[in-house]
C-alpha cells in the first residue's frame, strides 16, 4: 500500500533525461517508482495529468537562519517549490555563542539587522536565543521546520566566541586560532556542513565597524579550511571583496589555497553577468580554473534572474555600499537632505560611484532609470510608476538632482526602483553561455535576508516560467536540473535532488502553461509587525517535503516534516582530490 499516488504525470526527474509520463507512489517518506501503476492501492491519490513533476528545488545560498524560528515554512521560497535550503552563510550564524556573555546575543542580533538586513525587532521577538554550542543551534529547529535546511557555521561567530570583542581589529593568537579550530571541529561533530567567511567590504557589524572575519589573516582562513576536510560531508563558502565585480590576483590565490587546503568544495556569490563588462567572467573563473590544478574546486553561484530591489536615499540599502556614499547616507535625515541638496557632494558622490573601485554598484547611479515607487507628500502625488529620466526633463533638471528633490519631498522615504542595465539580448545571450559551466551553479537568492529590499527567492518559478514561455534559453529537463540535482551533487546530499526509486520524496509539482512568480509585494507580517517583501507562487500546485504536503495551491497546510540535514549523516564528501 503507497501513502500516496501521483497518476500521468510529466516527470522531469532532475538528472537532465527526457520528460516521461509516469505514475509516481510515495511510501514511507521515499519515492516509489518500480511496479507503480495507475491502480497500485494508495491512500490518496491524485490526477497530475498535464501538470510536471519533478524534485523540489535546492536553494544553495539562504540565512534562513533566523527566519525559520518564527515562519518554519521558510516563505516564500518553500511556495515556490524550494524543499531544501542552504543557511549560515557569509560568515554569519545565530551560534555558537559565549555562555559567560549574555552580550554577544545582542550583538549578534544587531550585526545581523546590519548587515543581512533583518528587521531587529524580528531578530528580539521572534528567536529565543536559548543556545550555546552550534549543535543546541541545531536542535532548536529539529522537528519544527517545514523544509530540509543545513547550514555552516560562520567565521564570525567563532571568532566572537573566543575572542570576544577583541575579534574586531585583532589577530588571533595561536592559542585563540587553536580554539576556533576546536570550535568548528565541533559544529561540523554535530552536523555543521562546514565553514562560511566573508573579508567582504561591505560587510559591516551594527557598530559599523568590519565584521570579524574580515580581521582574519589568510593563515587563519587556510587553518580552518583544513580542518573542514577532516569531516564527512563538508564544504566551503566565502566571500571576498572582487565577489562584487573581478577578483585580484591575491584573491585568487586565497580561494585556490583554501579549498586545496580542505579537498572540499568552496562556492562564492555571486557572479555578476553583464554584456558591459565582457571581462567579467573569463576573470572570474580563472579561479575555478587555477583551483581544478591545486587540487580543489571553486563554484561560481549566479542568479537566473535579474531580482527586482527596492532603494531608498531614507533607509540603509545598496547605495550605502558605493564608496564615500555610506558617510553621507548615514547623517541624520535633515543633514542628509542638506548634503544631497548640495550640488558638489552630488557631483562628488557621482564620481565615486563611477570608479573601478564601485564594482557592480557602479550600475546603481544611472538614475534616469529609476522608477518612482511608493511617495508620501503631496509635492509628489502622481509620480508613482514614473521613470526618473522622463520627471527630470520636464523639470529641466539632471536625473540625480531631479531624484534627490523627489525623494527630499518625502523625507526621504520615496520607494525607488532601479531599472536593471544588463536585460539586453547580448547579456542573457552571456548568461546562457556561462551557465554550461562545469563550476558555475544556479542559486544566490539570499532569501531570509534583505527582506525590505529584496525578493529573490521566487527565482525558482520565474526562471522556469522564462525557459518555457519567455526567452526559452534552456529545455526544461536542464532547467530543473540546474535547480534540484546540480546543487544536491555539489552538497553531496544523501538521496535527494532526484524523482529516483528510494530517494526522499521531495517533489514539486506544477503547470507548466502557468509557472511563474508574481511581483513583489511589501507585507507586514514579521515579528514586531516588520516588513519584508514577498511573492506569490503562480502555477505550483503542490509542495511535498519528504513525502508531506507543505504546499497546495500556493497556500501553507501547516505540516512541518523538514529536517535538519546534518553533514556525514545527510551529506557524503564530495573530494575535490
Amino acid at each position: 500500500m503507497l501513502d500516496h499516488l501521483i497518476k500521468g504525470a510529466t516527470v522531469v526527474d532532475g538528472t537532465g533525461a527526457p520528460a516521461r509520463v509516469a505514475d509516481i507512489g510515495i511510501r514511507d517518506g521515499r519515492v516509489v517508482l518500480d511496479g507503480v501503476r495507475a491502480d497500485t492501492p494508495a491512500r490518496t491519490t491524485e490526477d497530475a495529468h498535464g501538470l510536471v513533476l519533478a524534485p523540489g528545488f535546492v536553494d544553495p545560498h539562504t540565512h534562513y537562519d533566523a527566519q525559520l524560528f518564527w515562519d518554519p515554512f521558510a516563505t516564500p521560497s518553500m511556495n515556490h517549490g524550494v524543499t531544501t535550503v542552504a543557511g549560515g552563510n557569509c560568515g554569519f550564524t545565530l551560534a555558537p555563542l559565549h555562555p559567560d556573555r549574555p552580550e554577544d546575543a545582542d550583538y549578534t542580533r544587531r550585526m545581523m539587522s546590519k548587515v543581512e538586513g533583518m528587521a531587529l525587532k524580528a531578530l528580539e521577538d521572534g528567536v529565543d536565543w536559548t543556545w550555546s554550542s552550534f549543535g543546541e543551534y541545531l536542535d532548536a529547529l529539529e522537528g519544527r521546520i517545514a523544509v530540509n535546511a543545513g547550514f555552516m557555521v560562520g567565521h564570525c561567530a567563532l571568532r566572537r566566541y573566543v575572542m570576544g570583542p577583541q575579534a574586531i581589529g585583532g589577530q588571533a593568537t595561536p592559542a585563540q586560532l587553536d580554539r576556533m579550530i576546536a570550535l568548528l571541529h565541533d559544529a561540523m561533530d554535530a552536523g555543521a556542513w562546514g565553514l562560511s567567511t566573508t573579508q567582504s567590504s561591505t560587510h559591516s557589524d551594527g557598530d559599523g565597524a568590519p565584521v570579524a572575519s574580515r580581521h582574519a589573516s589568510p593563515a587563519e582562513l587556510i587553518a580552518l579550511s583544513r580542518a573542514v576536510g577532516e569531516h564527512e560531508g563538508t564544504q566551503i563558502e566565502a566571500i571576498l571583496a572582487g565577489c562584487l565585480d573581478q577578483f585580484s590576483d591575491d584573491e585568487i590565490d586565497l580561494f585556490v589555497d583554501m579549498t586545496a587546503a580542505a579537498g572540499r568544495p568552496l562556492n562564492w556569490n555571486v557572479l555578476t553577468i553583464d554584456a558591459a563588462v565582457p571581462e567579467r567572467v573569463p576573470r572570474q573563473l580563472l579561479a575555478s580554473e587555477r583551483a581544478r590544478k591545486s587540487g580543489g574546486r571553486i563554484v561560481a553561484l549566479t542568479m537566473p534572474i535579474l531580482t527586482p530591489m527596492n532603494m531608498s536615499l531614507g533607509t540603509f540599502c545598496a547605495l550605502n555600499l558605493i564608496p564615500g556614499w555610506g558617510e553621507i547616507l548615514s547623517l541624520p535625515v535633515p543633514e542628509r537632505i542638506a548634503k544631497l541638496r548640495d550640488p558638489a557632494v552630488r557631483a562628488e558622490m557621482l564620481l565615486r560611484a563611477d570608479s573601478k573601485e564601485a564594482g557592480v554598484f557602479r550600475r546603481l547611479a544611472h538614475f534616469g532609470r529609476y522608477v518612482i515607487g511608493d511617495t508620501y507628500s503631496r509635492e509628489n502625488e502622481g509620480l508613482t510608476g514614473r521613470v526618473v529620466s522622463d520627471i527630470a526633463a520636464e523639470r529641466g533638471q539632471d536625473p540625480f538632482q531631479c531624484l534627490v528633490e523627489i525623494c527630499a519631498n518625502d523625507d526621504l522615504r520615496t520607494v525607488l526602483w532601479p531599472m536593471p542595465t544588463d536585460n539586453d539580448p547580448a547579456s542573457w545571450a552571456l548568461r546562457r553561455e556561462t551557465w554550461e559551466h562545469e563550476d558555475v551553479m544556479l542559486g544566490g537568492s539570499d532569501a531570509g535576508a534583505h527582506l525590505d529590499r529584496m525578493c529573490g527567492a521566487p527565482y525558482t518559478t520565474r526562471f522556469l516560467g522564462d525557459c518555457l514561455r519567455g526567452r526559452k534559453l534552456l529545455p526544461l529537463e536542464q532547467a530543473v536540473r540546474m535547480l534540484t540535482d546540480d546543487p544536491a551533487r555539489l552538497f553531496g546530499l544523501r538521496e535527494r535532488g532526484r524523482v529516483a526509486e528510494g530517494f526522499h520524496a521531495d517533489l514539486v509539482l506544477f503547470d507548466p502553461e502557468r509557472i511563474d512568480a508574481g511581483p513583489a509585494t511589501l507585507v507586514h507580517d514579521l515579528p514586531g509587525d516588520s516588513p519584508r517583501l514577498d511573492s506569490r507562487a503562480i502555477g505550483v500546485v503542490s509542495v511535498r517535503v519528504n513525502g508531506v504536503e507543505t504546499i497546495r495551491d500556493d497556500q501553507v497546510t501547516g505540516a512541518i516534516p523538514g529536517k535538519v540535514l546534518r553533514s556525514g549523516r545527510d551529506t557524503r564528501t564530495v573530494s575535490t582530490r
